[in-house]
């Protein structure tokens, strides 16, 4: 497993039998948000796309899994952002905080970013996350509403999607800020490079998500925070498990694939037209589906407040304009195949 680069602040930390409740929510089809960055334009796009399928299909539950707050230091995007989300739209939206609504919400001035990076980060991008944080803080204390309402917030959701009963995670079921479930602590599919990674303690072990999954009674886990996307499957006392993470929603997932990235989980078996990847099992369809935001107007909006030099130009217009050195290939894990790998995301 991946060890933080810093200490979580101790309301971060739960644990896997927290989840291990009725749900609280139950849906036909549910799409999990997590990862927005204060992307308008991906949330313009997430709506559409949920009005189509409620048109097409039936009801679409939509959670937002945290950190739908980042780059939107504009004060229209900022209650933009959080009135859509906040305010939902009925009973079928939820949302639940990431480390950044955390700290937003958090007494005071806050501490930092909360994002709990590994140990081999670069400690440049640490610091200017911290500077992204500070900036964002300054304009959310002008919405001390939002602020309140931040701060009600549940750290996690259980879900029923049909037969599955379904954990929805910012981080990992330890803490809000967790990396034991990210793509980097997890085996790809082929473990020929991964075995001495293994051996070295950078993935966390099987026999510890297999406890987690015991621990809370869960079919599935429903992740972000970590910024790259995979799914995987596992069986645990007899039954098959599922691991999915959608990366980003407001950012690029993929190299040279510029578009966002939801988990869109649902009783009906048949495979969404444009999944990127996707796997049925237990009664229940899993599926990344991708995003495809207006990508120049929101170029033009990022840069519009975050102009060449500032500290999310360099740490993020590269992964805006061309994705994250990350291919499609290495999120499809255990049993998990694209689904229209023919069709341009």
């Amino acid at each position: 497993m991946l060890p933080p680069s810093g200490v979580c602040p101790s309301d971060y930390y739960y644990g896997p039998e927290s989840l291990n409740v009725s749900p609280t929510l139950k849906a036909e089809t549910l799409y999990v948000v997590g990862g927005l960055y204060g992307n308008p334009e991906a949330l313009d796009t997430l709506q559409a796309m949920k009005d189509r399928e409620e048109k097409a299909g039936g009801p679409v539950s939509l959670v937002f899994n945290g950190d739908f707050n980042w780059f939107n230091v504009d004060a229209t995007d900022f209650r933009r952002i959080n009135e859509a989300v906040l305010g939902g739209s009925g009973a079928g939206q939820r949302a639940i905080l990431g480390n950044v609504e955390a700290e937003l919400a958090r007494a005071g001035h806050g501490r930092d970013c909360g994002c709990n990076y590994p140990p081999h980060t670069d400690p440049g991008i640490v610091e200017r996350s911290n500077r992204i944080f500070s900036r964002l803080r300054e304009v959310a204390l002008e919405f001390p509403e939002q602020r309140e309402a931040l701060r009600a917030l549940p750290m996690h959701l259980t879900v029923e999607v049909g037969p599955a009963r379904i954990g929805i995670l910012h981080g990992d079921p330890e803490s809000l800020a967790g990396w034991s479930l990210a793509a980097e602590s997890l085996p790809e599919r082929d473990d020929s490079r991964n075995s001495a990674a293994a051996q070295d303690g950078i993935h966390t072990p099987q026999l510890r998500i297999a406890a987690y999954f015991q621990a809370s009674g869960l079919d599935a886990f429903a992740t972000t925070h970590t910024c790259l996307g995979f799914a995987m499957d596992m069986e645990v006392a007899g039954r098959t498990r599922v691991i999915i993470n959608n990366g980003s929603a407001g950012m690029p997932n993929f190299r040279d694939r510029p578009v966002g990235m939801l988990t869109r989980i649902s009783s009906r078996p048949e495979p969404p037209a444009n999944s990127l990847y996707g796997l049925h099992a237990g009664g229940v369809r899993y599926d990344a589906l991708p995003i495809v935001y207006d990508r120049e107007k929101w170029l033009a909006r990022f840069l519009r407040v975050w102009p060449e030099g500032s500290p999310a130009h360099r740490s993020y217009y590269g992964r805006l304009t061309s994705g994250p050195p990350y291919h499609l290939r290495q999120a499809m894990r255990g049993r998990f195949r694209g689904e229209s790998l023919s069709r341009s995301a």
